[in-house]
């Protein structure tokens, strides 16, 4: 598990145990006040403990205290490499220690409590991580039984690239067989596969035949791990970091900072279920109007590109005739856009009510679901086809590395005026510069905006 993922499951598990004690607190005090007294009887139950209000000194002193045993006993370390064993053991050894220091057994019950909600970490921490690993020396084998060793946490190898001329049928020592892919191979293996990091495990020897394999990473914003045998070009964002023991420098040039991205992915779930919920009855009118307005089904699908060229299904209310698709090819001449885009301000194959929802954007609300389930954003470039990602150049690629929003910073600047060049660089200013900051302004202006119908097609 790679040094800041571990970090950051740390931190999260920490985070679990502080509420589940926080919670514990409360529930340990009704169940002392009205379970026990009516199972054992208050003359038994002695002494009579005292109103609530009474205890928030002594809650606050719990807090701090499960904090400091939790850092001093190092039971957030590496818990990735831990058993459920030996997580449970943690969590007993944790509890045993803070009763112990606040002689709170007298009057505290602590029924079944598990250390940290493991599998809920997991898929909190986000996803399956692919990795290609470019070598065939030791340095690479060390590296693909590392990840091997951290597939639980997500981590999953693809296979390697040979650096060099000499032959490799296999690479021992593993417990799978990975595929080995020429140098040349590489880059059509970026274009047509989910790829979210390369680890170059080579020698100095074999840097400047990886020199091209380096920039276009750089280009199309692929984060890079480097061995440190070697230094390649300066990218946007270098950084050192371990895979457990392993030192590697890490490059690239989309944003790295894993803990602000994981407080972006909630904000996208709270928001995107709220909204969800609040606009039900919105979306429940709109999807009948378009029902009765034209034929055909409510809900457009459409595959679209997101992080990392991962595919998925972007749902909208149908806002054309029903064979838009197929009407498409007729239509290629009068594009607006130049560029692999297609956009036409009066587009023939909309329908009335199908204008409408564009110009404010309604259209789009049944995507808050992609939001909900972690294939959009709120904020972050939009998504593209498959088949205009294919005619994207290198450093168009780039915007690719942000998971895709709603809306963006050329959503800001007029959605359809723009040429897609242009639309581009928007999008990798905002990968260049982006924060939480960043995203909540973009999220707050684009509000008046698209209520106002501005620059929609």
């Amino acid at each position: 598990m790679f040094e800041r993922r571990s970090a950051l499951l740390g931190a999260i598990s920490r985070l679990v145990d502080l509420v589940l004690t926080a919670l514990s607190f409360p529930v340990a005090y009704w169940v002392r006040m009205h379970v026990l007294t009516r199972m054992v009887g208050s003359d038994v139950v002695q002494p009579a403990i005292y109103p609530f209000g009474m205890y928030w000194s002594l809650f606050a002193g719990i807090l701090v205290l499960w904090f400091l045993i939790g850092h001093f006993v190092c039971i957030y370390r590496d818990i990735e490499l831990r058993t459920r064993q030996q997580l449970i053991g943690d969590a007993a050894k944790l509890i045993i220690l803070g009763v112990v220091a606040l002689n709170a057994a007298l009057y505290f019950v602590r029924a079944d409590y598990i250390s940290r909600a493991f599998i809920l970490t997991i898929a909190a921490v986000d996803f399956i991580h692919y990795c290609l690993i470019v070598g065939l020396g030791q340095n690479a084998r060390e590296l693909a039984s590392l990840i091997e060793q951290s597939e639980p946490m997500g981590l999953r190898l693809i296979g390697f690239v040979n650096p060099g001329v000499e032959s490799e049928s296999r690479i021992g020592g593993l417990k799978s067989q990975y595929p080995i892919f020429a140098l040349a191979d590489a880059y059509g293996i970026l274009q047509n596969h989910v790829v979210d990091e390369l680890l170059f495990a080579v020698n100095n020897d074999e840097l400047e035949s990886l020199e091209p394999l380096i920039d276009r990473c750089h280009k199309e914003g692929i984060r890079t791990r480097v061995d440190l045998g070697f230094f390649p070009r300066t990218f946007a964002r270098v950084h050192l970091e371990n895979l457990r023991h392993v030192p590697l420098l890490t490059l690239g040039s989309t944003p790295n900072n894993e803990f602000a991205l994981f407080a972006k992915r909630v904000a996208d779930i709270v928001v995107s279920a709220l909204a969800l919920i609040v606009l039900s009855p919105l979306m429940l009118a709109l999807a009948i109007l378009v029902r009765l307005t034209s034929p055909g089904p409510i809900l457009y699908r459409q595959t679209r590109c997101g992080l990392n060229v991962r595919r998925f299904t972007l749902y909208k209310f149908r806002s054309m005739v029903a064979n838009a698709d197929k009407l498409r090819a007729e239509l290629d001449g009068l594009n607006e856009v130049e560029g692999p885009a297609f956009k036409m301000k009066n587009d023939p194959r909309c329908t009335p009510l199908g204008r409408w929802l564009r110009k404010f954007s309604l259209d789009e609300l049944p995507q808050l679901w992609n939001v909900l389930i972690g294939e959009m954003s709120f904020v972050g470039p939009r998504p593209p086809l498959p088949q205009e990602v294919e005619r994207y150049a290198p450093w168009q690629r780039r915007r690719l590395r942000m998971r895709p929003g709603l809306t963006c910073l050329w959503t800001l600047e007029g959605r359809s005026r723009l040429s897609f060049d242009r639309l581009v660089q928007f999008d990798l200013a905002y990968i260049d510069n982006w924060s939480l900051w960043l995203d909540l302004k973009i999220f707050l202006k684009t509000i008046p905006h698209v209520a106002l119908g501005r620059g929609a097609s």
